[in-house]
């Protein structure tokens, strides 16, 4: 917060209030804080000050705790105000089961952080970092709280983590994934494709379920198949006009319009790959950065 000059930036919150970053707190107990929390932000933060081939060598799981906990707080700051207007207004609380079961579900899998918690043959996520030649003075952060997805673009990387997912969205991008791997992105480059993972998120149409076993004082973790007994594809039918629209917002920064981004509704603007599908070099985009 401090190097980026986040700590008094107002936003507001689902009660119309306002709020500034540093105004943000959650619940832990002091132990916690102390023997796990604090060794995992001091490990992050060290991992991101030294950019993209230090946060490559970090464990996946490890970013997935702390982006998991960051966002966690602020769906916990979120419907704590959500909880209050309703009151204010004589009204009970609601929110959907589905909702509920996710965030149960991430804070089981939280628990991970101080306790033995254990995935059997899975990670409940998916997790894309890219090499981005950002201005080194930008901030990009974005979260989405139904789909429980996460994005972060800072120093000379980006990152995005689906966190409820098992996988399944670095799978649908797998494609696109081995022609962009390993390349440095322009930022214009790297929103795309995190537009194509957080509407990809949106499109996800299944909860993930879980067996949870208790064996001592260690829990373990086993992936429900995500197909089930449904023949019905894991993701709906991709939509370009509403992919459109997901990229006029990511692409907020250039000012490009949905009218320009789907002139060609088949073919939708891509920063990403020309014409005949072949990836662009980002040194050849001659936009800021």
């Amino acid at each position: 917060m401090s190097l980026y000059g986040l700590e008094d930036q107002p936003f507001k919150l689902l009660d119309e209030s306002m709020a500034t970053y540093k105004d943000l707190k959650i619940p832990c107990a002091a132990q916690v804080n102390e023997q796990w929390l604090e060794p995992l932000e001091t490990e992050v933060a060290a991992a991101m000050t030294g950019g993209y081939d230090a946060v490559k060598q970090l464990d996946d799981i490890k970013l997935f705790q702390w982006a998991g906990k960051l966002l966690y707080g602020i769906i916990f700051n979120e419907i704590q105000s959500g909880i209050k207007l309703q009151h204010a207004q004589g009204e009970e609380f609601n929110i959907s089961q589905s909702i509920i079961l996710k965030f149960s579900q991430l804070h089981l899998m939280l628990q991970s952080i101080n306790q033995p918690v254990h995935f059997e043959d899975f990670k409940p996520f998916s997790f894309f970092l890219f090499k981005v030649d950002n201005n080194e003075k930008e901030f990009g952060y974005r979260d989405e709280i139904n789909t429980l997805t996460f994005s972060l673009r800072i120093k000379d990387f980006g990152l995005i983590i689906c966190l409820q997912d098992n996988g399944a969205n670095k799978m649908y991008h797998r494609e696109v994934l081995l022609k962009i791997e390993n390349k440095i992105l322009h930022p214009i480059q790297f929103e795309e494709f995190c537009g194509r993972v957080f509407y990809s998120a949106y499109l996800f149409n299944r909860l993930p379920e879980y067996n949870i076993l208790p064996v001592n004082n260690e829990i373990y973790i086993e992936a429900m198949p995500l197909r089930g007994i449904s023949a019905k594809p894991l993701f709906d039918t991709w939509n370009n006009k509403t992919y459109g629209q997901v990229l006029e917002s990511f692409w907020k920064n250039w000012g490009f319009l949905l009218l320009e981004i789907i002139k060609d509704p088949e073919h939708p603007m891509s920063f990403l790959f020309d014409a005949e599908g072949n990836f662009t070099d980002a040194a050849t985009i001659e936009l800021p950065r």
